[in-house]
C-alpha cells in the first residue's frame, strides 16, 4: 500500500446465519471527501477467488491506484457457489452496496456517487445487481457473462470448448445447466434485465476471449442501447480472458477509472 492510501480491513457488510461473516476491505484515497466509491467485485467462475486478489495482470496495488484516481475502493468477498448457489451472490453485492450507503458518513463516503465494478463473474455480478436495483450511479464490467443460456453457443462460435454440463461454472452457480433451468437462467442474466433505467454502463472486453466471448457484452451494449440506456462498449484488440494479450492494461484500468469519475 502507498503511503497516500487509508486502508480498513476485514469490514463485515453482512451477517448471514449459517455462513462465514462477509468482509469488505475499504480503501480511501489521502486528504478529505467525500469520495465517490466503487464496491468491486472479483471475478473466478463464481467458484473461487477473493477479494485480496485481483486479476494478477493488475498488480498488487490495484486498488492502491484506483485510489489514487480519487476513487474509495469496496474491494467485498460474496459466497462462492460452492458455499450457496444462486441468487446469494446477487443478494451479497446488493447488502454491500447498501452497506456503503448506510456507512458512507462514518467512512468519508458519498452515497450519491457509488459505481460497481466487476471482472468476469464479478462483471457479471456486479452488472445484474445494478441491473436490478441496486442504488449506484453506473458500472464497469470487464469480459463479463451477460447471457448464461447463450454461453455455450457463444464460445463455440469463438473457436473454444463449451461445457454444458452439470459441473460447468455456470451449472455449479445455478444448481443445475441453464438448458435445464431456462427461468432461473434468465433471471440470472443482465441480458435479460437491460431496461431504460439501467445506469450508465461501461463494458470492456477482449476481442480474442473464447472463454466469455465478446459476443456477450455486445449482445448486451445492444439490447441497452435499444432500450434507450446510457452504455459504452470497448472491444480491446487480441485480449483474451484476463486481459492476456492486451496491450496496455494500464490503459483498461485508466478508462475504467475516467468513467466513473466522468460519471460522479
Amino acid at each position: 500500500m502507498t503511503a497516500s492510501v487509508r486502508q480498513f480491513p476485514d469490514l463485515c457488510y453482512a451477517a448471514i446465519p449459517g455462513y462465514r461473516p462477509l468482509e469488505l476491505d475499504l480503501y480511501l484515497p489521502e486528504g478529505d471527501g467525500p469520495w465517490p466509491v466503487v464496491v468491486h467485485v472479483h471475478g473466478g467462475g463464481w467458484q473461487r477467488g477473493s477479494r485480496r486478489h485481483p486479476l494478477s495482470r493488475l498488480g498488487p496495488d490495484f486498488y492502491d491506484r484506483l485510489a489514487g484516481y480519487g476513487l474509495a475502493v469496496a474491494a467485498i468477498d460474496y459466497r462462492l457457489s460452492g458455499e450457496a448457489r444462486f441468487p446469494a451472490q446477487l443478494e451479497d453485492v446488493r447488502a454491500a452496496v447498501g452497506w456503503v450507503h448506510d456507512r458512507a458518513a462514518s467512512h468519508d463516503l458519498d452515497p450519491s456517487r457509488v459505481f460497481l465494478w466487476g471482472d468476469s463473474a464479478g462483471g457479471h455480478l456486479a452488472l445484474l445487481a445494478g441491473l436490478t436495483g441496486a442504488k449506484v450511479h453506473g458500472i464497469v464490467a470487464w469480459f463479463p457473462v451477460t447471457d448464461l443460456a447463450g454461453l455455450p453457443a457463444d464460445i463455440a462460435a469463438a473457436g473454444g470448448v463449451p461445457d454444458p454440463g452439470p459441473q460447468s461454472r455456470e451449472a455449479l452457480l445455478l444448481g443445475a445447466p441453464a438448458g435445464i433451468v431456462p427461468d432461473l437462467a434468465r433471471q440470472a442474466s443482465p441480458l435479460a434485465h437491460a431496461g431504460p433505467d439501467a445506469p450508465p454502463v461501461l463494458l470492456m472486453h477482449g476481442d480474442a476471449d473464447d472463454m466469455v466471448p465478446a459476443a456477450q457484452s455486445v449482445r448486451l451494449a445492444e439490447a441497452l442501447r435499444a432500450a434507450g440506456a446510457d452504455v459504452e462498449l470497448v472491444l480491446v484488440p487480441g485480449a483474451t480472458h484476463m486481459w492476456d494479450g492486451a496491450r496496455d492494461v494500464a490503459a483498461i484500468v485508466r478508462r475504467s477509472a475516467e468513467f466513473v469519475r466522468a460519471h460522479g
